[in-house]
């Protein structure tokens, strides 16, 4: 019975650790790989001064173009942000922690081989697997970024 009752107490407690991981707003930290249309990227995703969340490019495999120069983000709607370097755009902006749902949303995601911003949802699909899900009109896709650090 005596061990029985310690197994008991030890399940509550590996449940209640996964309970508060899930529930931990800054799991979101962190540096993702992710492979998009052939494109290997590194995003890193921090918190800002307001309490949301940003993901933002810090290196590119193919950073440069044949002749030597750097990409930009020339398809950025913003014509004063087409002088960002692909190598540091922001792709996923102002999202916040809702913890009811276990996701960050509220912000958007960036799409710079199109120049378009959607509405995005991000989740963990598992310990290590970042979703981030793209959203408008009710049509929506998603991508997954693997943890790195």
């Amino acid at each position: 019975m005596k061990k029985f009752i310690c197994m008991l107490v030890a399940g509550f407690c590996l449940l209640g650790s996964a309970a508060v991981q899930a529930q931990n707003p800054d799991r979101i930290l962190g540096v993702y790989k992710a492979v998009e249309e052939g494109k290997e990227s590194k995003v890193r995703f921090t918190r800002r001064s307001d309490g949301s969340y940003q993901g933002q490019i810090f290196w590119l495999k193919n950073p440069n173009n044949p002749d030597g120069t750097p990409k930009y983000d020339l398809k950025n709607p913003d014509k004063s942000k087409r002088g960002i370097r692909s190598d540091q755009v922001v792709v996923v902006d102002g999202v916040k922690y809702n913890a009811k749902k276990n996701v960050w949303d509220g912000g958007r995601v960036y799409d710079p081989t199109k120049g378009k911003s959607y509405k995005v949802e991000v989740s963990f699909k598992d310990a290590n697997t970042l979703r981030v899900k793209g959203s408008l009109l009710g049509i929506s896709r998603s991508v997954y970024w693997i943890k790195v650090e």
